[in-house]
C-alpha cells in the first residue's frame, strides 16, 4: 500500500512540476502548484500509515497554507486580469511600466 500511494503521489507531482514549467496561463500555473501541495499530503499521509499520526498532522498545516495560498493567489491573479485584460504570463510585465 505504501509503494502505491508513494508512486501515485510522484506521478502527481511530476504533473504539477511540468505544468508549472511549460504552461504560460497564470490559472493553470496556479492548479499546478496546488496539485504539487496535494502530493505532497498524499506522500504525508501515507508515511503516516507507518510511522505515525505526525504525518496527518503536517497534512493540516499545509491544506492551511494552501487554503491562505488559494485566496492570496486568486486575488492576485483577479487583480492582474483586470489591469491587463489577461491571465498569460508572457502578455504580463508590471516592472516595465
Amino acid at each position: 500500500m505504501l509503494t502505491e500511494s508513494l508512486f501515485f503521489s510522484a506521478v502527481l507531482f511530476t504533473i504539477g512540476v511540468v505544468g508549472v514549467l511549460t504552461r504560460r496561463n497564470a490559472i493553470i500555473i496556479f492548479m499546478c502548484v496546488e496539485l504539487m501541495l496535494n502530493a505532497v499530503n498524499l506522500t504525508f499521509v501515507a508515511f503516516a500509515q507507518v510511522y505515525g499520526v505526525a504525518g496527518q498532522v503536517f497534512v493540516f498545516f499545509v491544506m492551511t497554507v494552501a487554503a491562505a495560498e488559494a485566496a492570496v493567489g486568486l486575488a492576485i491573479i483577479i487583480a492582474l486580469f483586470r489591469h491587463r485584460q489577461t491571465v498569460n504570463l508572457s502578455n504580463i510585465n508590471l516592472l516595465k511600466g
